[in-house]
């Protein structure tokens, strides 16, 4: 797991990067939980969705935002991590330029910011949100949500309650042109805790994937 450090608005980001042999692999960056409350790109959900993507064939890059691990900089409200997110991209392109498919899947805080970059870039075919914490955040700039993509969430999330983000997915199903997918794992929590639960959610995360990349759809 080649360790990577990359330019980004505040000074160095500290990442992990793992290239596919092929020239043309679709690319996907993966964010991590709030950097405030212990989030960093280490984090077991983001771990996890980083092999799962590399496994299905993705070249992927996980990162530090500013402030955590070896980043430079300090946290900025979730307004640097944006810009965070956007360098990271950039660097990933830049290395990848034959790719055709390029994705963003983003953990709690990450999700929040993985969704704010899909409006920033229009290069983006699909998300995977996985607890995207829609009690804490206002994700009403998804207007319209730009790309069709998964949100996935445990029943007894009590960090971003379910019933949030059953409001959040139901504003988006208004939107016309993509599809939102809403997936939920009875029992699990927010840091999908057992091994059972996150088996599932990678499991989910993994066939969702796998079937948009054969359908070739926005």
């Amino acid at each position: 797991m080649p360790e990577v450090i990359f330019a980004g608005p505040e000074g160095r980001l500290e990442g992990r990067y793992h290239p596919q042999k092929e020239k043309d692999a679709p690319i996907a960056i993966v964010l991590h939980p709030h950097p405030q409350f212990g989030g960093t790109m280490n984090n077991k959900v983001v771990y996890n969705l980083h092999y799962a993507f590399y496994n299905m064939g993705f070249t992927v890059l996980r990162f530090n935002f500013r402030g955590v691990g070896r980043s430079q900089g300090e946290y900025d409200q979730g307004v640097g991590e944006l810009s965070d997110a956007a360098s990271a991209l950039d660097y990933l392109q830049s290395m990848n330029n034959n790719s055709k498919h390029c994705w963003v899947a983003g953990f709690s805080f990450g999700a929040w910011i993985g969704m704010q970059l899909l409006m920033r870039r229009p290069e983006i075919t699909g998300f995977i949100s996985v607890a995207p914490p829609a009690n804490m955040y206002d994700f009403s700039f998804l207007a319209p949500c730009p790309s069709s993509g998964l949100i996935i969430n445990g029943t007894a999330d009590r960090v971003a309650p379910p019933a949030d983000t059953h409001g959040l997915v139901n504003k988006l199903h208004e939107q016309k042109g993509i599809t939102i997918t809403h997936q939920e794992i009875e029992g699990s929590g927010h840091f999908f805790e057992t091994e059972e639960h996150m088996d599932t959610m990678v499991g989910n995360v993994s066939d969702y994937v796998k079937r948009r990349l054969t359908e070739n759809t926005r």
